[in-house]
């Protein structure tokens, strides 16, 4: 088994919806582009930035049948007019998630350039993720006509007390009923049939697939990894499972037995994370992080910092990902300094999305190949590159990170402010960010933090600010900080 990819700690990973970014290449140079014929200057341009990981979502085979099922859709037709004026079927593709087959589509390329591109990326050393999808399977995959029994299924009474529940198949063999999959707080998604995780010979057959996958790629962004924890999946499915024995090991530590040199980072939600993470996965979503911020939870936002820098490590923070709105729709312009110096500064996995540094607004449902072409907002493009720039520095990779505590000064605002700092023997950056839409002020607490120097510098890189401060100050009562609405303090602090 190849060795893991060497990254870096707290890499920054650069998502590309790979059917809708082609388009876009093809409709920019007029000519039909698929992954063999990216231009080098494109992965150059994403190497140049201080991208670690490319993951290219959604290059397996797409399914017909949720193809089909997406047009049937009238609620569909809103929402594509609104994001795609004049979209005809052939816009169309169903959704990534619904995966046909482990191979990739006809559309994107083969398995020769999927590894082609994967040499060039780690030449620039950039890593490769790609899509693993272990809940469910499209409707039209080969296994629902040569395995039936690697699904859950229901009868023919269960399928018309609720047909919204089951897919129907004609085979020779007479009709068979397979569950849709689902998240057990939503209705099931009608595009996929639900695997059996108890099956002894789907885990199988689906570990034979991940390692096809390992072969091409350096990691895999599992989808909705939560779901196939064997209490989970017995709890959703127990009525389904007709007293099956619950397997002796969890399938995701069979996986990174498996292919333990491939990266895992778990799409995770429900306070699963840390045990994806004993399971194996060296990055999970922290998506509790992102409702806290964008729904302005000050006490569970300090409540999930202040846990342990080891732990923080192995989360991954966004802004927007493709189940997720727009960052400059869910934040807007006003908020875009605050929420991206915070995500783009903390230890972790810094996740962005194509489109979201440019201050791209429409969200692309997955199920479409292309939506109308916006503009770049040039202060979202300036402020984004300033962030990638700036954490390109070695101390926010391999530095110590510390969680300051902020004392009031002079009012209650300082719960809005959050503050930590990035150490190393040759950089030392304290970052101060305002949660609030208000100005907010506080006194940053360092403890018993050895300061030599009489005086510092704190240089901040965000604003181009030179402030001067004592020693003595910054031991007592603390380094004062205020800063207006939505807005953030990024210094770098040198002795004078």
């Amino acid at each position: 088994m190849e060795k893991q990819f060497p990254l870096r700690p707290h890499p920054h990973l650069y998502e590309i919806n790979t059917w809708a970014w082609l388009e876009r290449l093809s409709a920019r140079l007029g000519r039909l582009v698929r992954l063999a014929d990216v231009p080098d200057t494109e992965w150059d341009a994403i190497a140049q930035r201080g991208f670690d990981i490319v993951w290219l979502m959604g290059v397996w085979q797409h399914s017909a049948e949720a193809r089909r099922i997406e047009l049937a859709d009238p609620a569909n037709k809103p929402l594509f007019d609104r994001v795609l004026p004049g979209w005809t079927p052939e816009d169309v593709i169903g959704s990534p998630y619904s995966i046909a087959r482990y191979v990739p589509d006809a559309r994107i390329g083969t398995w020769d350039s999927l590894d082609r591109v994967r040499e060039k990326l780690r030449a620039r050393g950039v890593a490769l993720f790609l899509d693993f999808v272990g809940n469910h399977t499209a409707l039209d995959h080969p296994w629902t006509r040569e395995h039936p029994e690697y699904y859950l299924q229901g009868t023919q009474e269960d399928f018309q007390k609720d047909p919204s529940s089951f897919y129907r198949s004609d085979t020779s063999k007479g009709p068979v009923f397979f569950a849709l999959g689902k998240d057990p707080y939503f209705p099931p998604w009608d595009d996929v049939a639900q695997l059996n995780h108890f099956s002894p010979e789907m885990r199988t057959a689906l570990l034979t697939d991940l390692r096809t996958i390992a072969a091409h790629c350096d990691g895999v962004r599992c989808d909705m990894a939560m779901l196939q924890f064997n209490d989970i999946f017995e709890r959703v499915w127990n009525h389904r499972l007709h007293d099956a024995d619950s397997p002796e090991t969890e399938f995701w530590h069979d996986a990174h037995a498996a292919v333990p040199g491939l990266i895992l980072l778990a799409e995770a939600y429900w306070g699963t994370e840390q045990r994806l993470l004993d399971l194996g996965f060296s990055f999970v979503y922290d998506k509790g992080l992102y409702d806290a911020v964008r729904y302005q939870n000050f006490p569970e936002v300090h409540a999930r910092l202040a846990e342990g820098a080891g732990y923080q490590r192995h989360l991954a923070r966004f802004l927007e990902n493709h189940d997720e709105d727009c960052c400059a729709t869910a934040f807007g312009s006003e908020r875009l300094v605050s929420v991206g110096t915070l995500m783009g500064t903390l230890p972790g996995m810094r996740f962005y999305q194509e489109g979201e540094t440019e201050g791209a607004k429409t969200h692309l449902p997955i199920a479409l190949r292309r939506i109308a072409e916006e503009p770049p907002d040039p202060t979202s493009a300036a402020f984004f590159e300033k962030i990638l720039r700036i954490t390109e520095a070695d101390v926010f990779h391999s530095g110590r990170w510390n969680l300051l505590p902020v004392n009031p000064e002079g009012d209650s605002t300082s719960p809005h402010l959050v503050v930590y700092e990035w150490r190393s023997e040759k950089s030392w950056k304290v970052i101060s960010v305002n949660l609030a839409g208000s100005a907010s002020q506080g006194r940053v607490q360092f403890g018993d933090r050895r300061l030599p120097a009489k005086e510092y510098v704190f240089y901040d890189e965000l604003n181009d600010v030179r402030y001067v401060r004592s020693a003595d100050e910054l031991r007592n009562p603390g380094l004062f900080v205020r800063r207006e609405g939505f807005q953030a303090h990024l210094f770098d602090v040198s002795p004078v």
